[in-house]
């Protein structure tokens, strides 16, 4: 698919409100990805620190079973060798805890990689946005001018 450069300067203001608007958008779209990506990653490390605290001297303690996110039940760690992890898709497998661990810290890498290639999409995109606005603002202050 071939892109066409438009020269900016050349659109009537109403055409150049659109394209503004439409950008709006698409930044609003982008940072709310972004913020979802930052939470993911928030409960992968969560998770890594959760797996640090648990050791042999942990089996018999008694915990708080999450049910729901607002549910939780009292049980007891029976073993601490083993861990099961939320693969995505509502799946889950059992994994002993330095493979827990390794898979928490690739899920997080792989995240921290992917926000970061977002980020520079977000600033070039807010940087193309501020460029429009100036030019949106040097056509209204020419309309007025010609109008005095």
């Amino acid at each position: 698919m071939a892109t066409e450069t438009v020269d900016l300067m050349q659109l009537p203001l109403p055409q150049l409100m659109s394209v503004k608007d439409t950008m709006m958008e698409e930044l609003e779209h982008l940072s709310a990805s972004f913020a979802q990506l930052k939470q993911i990653q928030a409960k992968f490390q969560e998770g890594l620190i959760c797996l640090d605290s648990l050791t042999t001297q942990s089996e018999g303690k008694t915990i708080l079973v999450p049910l729901t996110t607002s549910l939780y039940v009292p049980g007891q760690l029976s073993n601490t060798s083993t861990v099961i992890v939320d693969v995505g898709t509502g799946y889950y497998v059992q994994k002993a805890i330095p493979d827990a661990k390794d898979f928490y810290r690739r899920k997080s890498d792989y995240l921290k990689a992917n926000m970061e290639k977002l980020q520079g999409t977000i600033s070039q995109r807010q940087a193309s946005y501020r460029v429009l606005i100036d030019i949106i603002n040097s056509r209204r202050q020419q309309e007025r001018e010609k109008k005095n």
